[in-house]
């Protein structure tokens, strides 16, 4: 894990854009072509990726999962068996709390689970190991988050995932021995066509349950066109799943 870590942080923005202002620098005055296309390309990543409206546009190409219209969220219980929330990290023990928390991308998940169990009745299965190794699980955290500050308990918790492809394969595990084989997944619509992909491939039919569209009109002034620090992290997170949904195709079907 931390090997593929580190080189997914250096193949992929910002890493790389600072590794090639960092051979700008160190070629500036042996090979200047060189230094100065490195530079170019560097800076001119970092301002494409600060650009709301690049965020925008990027979205729009991965969201391919329409939003479940909210008259439909009790007709759910007809559709599907259960709810599976996947994790999306932690937050470091933050002294308000004394103890790690959901991140805010989980949190935006769980808050639409609970409305979707509160309307369908559907039963919760959260998804998510140890974020490098250091318990408790995500799906532990997102199971107290839930019942603490939206109410609603989480029948099953599956604790050993890693990665997208295994939160479906170790829901399965827990899911479909008990019969339950139609879910609906709740996760960023950004993340929901490999979401919904993965489970299809561990033996499950899909009800997409998108949340969180950033392919939308980003509301900023001059059409989204100044850069903001905010989209540097969203066009990061964009960019790891276009490489994700990408890698995923190529080696597990």
């Amino acid at each position: 894990m931390p090997f593929r870590y580190f080189i997914k942080q250096l193949l992929l923005p910002p890493g790389v854009l600072l590794l090639l202002l960092a051979v700008a620098w160190w070629f500036r005055k042996t090979r200047p072509r060189l230094a100065g296309l490195c530079f170019a390309l560097g800076l001119g990543g970092f301002w494409l990726m600060s650009l709301p409206v690049m965020v925008e546009w990027g979205a729009r190409a991965l969201e391919r999962e329409p939003a479940l219209a909210t008259d439909q969220w009790a007709a759910l219980a007809e559709r599907a068996d259960a709810i599976v929330v996947l994790g999306s990290g932690r937050e470091r023990g933050d002294p308000a709390w004394g103890y790690d928390q959901p991140t805010g991308v989980g949190l935006e998940r769980e808050r639409y689970a609970a409305r979707l169990a509160k309307a369908s009745g559907l039963p919760i299965l959260t998804s998510g190991g140890l974020h490098y190794g250091t318990p408790p699980t995500e799906a532990a955290l997102m199971a107290e988050s839930l019942m603490g500050d939206f109410g609603v308990a989480v029948r099953w918790q599956e604790g050993r995932s890693r990665t997208t492809w295994e939160n479906a394969q170790f829901s399965a595990e827990v899911l479909l021995p008990q019969g339950i084989k139609r879910v609906v997944v709740v996760t960023q619509a950004w993340h929901m066509p490999r979401a919904a992909w993965s489970f299809e491939q561990a033996g499950f039919t899909v009800v997409p349950a998108p949340v969180c569209f950033l392919g939308v009109d980003n509301a900023r002034p001059l059409g989204g066109w100044m850069p903001e620090f905010k989209s540097i992290w969203q066009s990061g997170q964009l960019l790891n799943e276009a490489v994700g949904q990408v890698g995923y195709k190529l080696f597990y079907r």
